[in-house]
């Protein structure tokens, strides 16, 4: 596949900076979220043609271990990740399984669709599978980055009440352009949790943590109301205390949400096409493949919503 563009995401900072391994030995090709056009087949490829516009997801599944066959495929356990397991999609071309491909209909622009692939999909299966939000729910995301901002646009696809918390005003200012009924700036709120049940008219039955912070992460546990459900969507590297007489007494369900199942893939990409999801709004900064370091170290800076490598 030809690259036409790959998402910059902080999962290649964890790599990058925080030691976190990969699957395969260095040297790696990082970068796990592309789109492009088919430029070459294998000698036993059917129904897929040259020139045609793809997205891959960030994850391959095999399809046939007792996830997959459950309808699990995005805990999988023989998955197969861009740029942790196999070389990645920061370059000119990326070799893949042609039955991974998910085609990119001419009306979606080809560049920014390459985010749809994990910033868009993650949220979808976060907010429709693992968080089973309901309309009129009340939802509170913590972390208004290029995956949070997702997670905003589709609870409110679902009919929920948004609110949306981060350090920055600018993420804000966005995230209420996207859905947000309430959106609050933690550094200037010395009670978080009443604030958010205050402008929203009640504590939340559902909340997201897009950051994974240990201190927003306990804070998530403390801001749903009782039988409310904490879905866990940030990557962590550190332990995290939790009262779990809290989460005894008060029935909380504390649930890990990761990546996107394949079956879903198209489900989203027609909400793109249609309008029902905003993707342009949340590509804030492109660069060329040799600039790559200077989107990266931007993404460390948090200046991004979600830049994308064009090769």
């Amino acid at each position: 596949m030809r690259v036409a563009a790959c998402g910059l995401c902080h999962t290649d900072l964890h790599y990058l900076d925080h030691g976190v391994p990969t699957f395969k030995t260095a040297p790696v090709i990082l970068g796990h979220e592309c789109s492009g056009t088919v430029e070459e087949l294998g000698p036993e490829v059917v129904g897929v043609n040259p020139g045609q516009r793809v997205l891959l997801p960030a994850v391959f599944t095999c399809g046939q271990c007792h996830q997959c066959r459950r309808g699990r495929e995005n805990i999988c356990v023989s998955m197969k990740m861009l740029g942790n397991h196999v070389n990645g999609a920061y370059a000119q071309w990326v070799v893949a399984p042609a039955r991974e491909l998910m085609n990119l209909t001419d009306d979606l622009p080809l560049e920014e669709s390459c985010i749809i692939a994990d910033a868009l999909t993650t949220p979808y299966h976060a907010v429709v599978r693992r968080g089973d939000v309901r309309p009129g729910d009340r939802v509170l995301v913590l972390g208004c980055g290029g995956v949070g901002l997702g997670v905003v646009q589709m609870a409110r696809a679902a009919g929920a009440y948004v609110a949306a918390v981060d350090i920055q005003d600018e993420k804000l200012a966005l995230a209420e352009k996207l859905g947000a009924v309430v959106c609050l700036n933690s550094l200037k709120e010395d009670n978080l949790s009443k604030a958010v049940a205050r402008q929203l008219g009640g504590m939340p039955q559902v909340c997201f943590e897009a950051i994974g912070n240990p201190a927003t992460l306990t804070q998530a546990m403390g801001a749903v109301e009782a039988g409310g459900r904490v879905v866990v969507v940030g990557y962590c590297e550190h332990d995290v205390p939790i009262k779990a007489s809290r989460i005894m007494f008060r029935e909380l369900e504390v649930v890990g949400s990761l990546g996107c199942r394949p079956v879903d893939y198209p489900r989203v990409i027609e909400m793109v096409r249609r309008g029902t999801i905003q993707l342009a709004p949340l590509v804030s900064h492109r660069f060329p493949l040799e600039s790559i370091h200077e989107g990266l170290e931007m993404l460390r800076q948090g200046k991004l919503i979600r830049g994308i490598v064009v090769p």
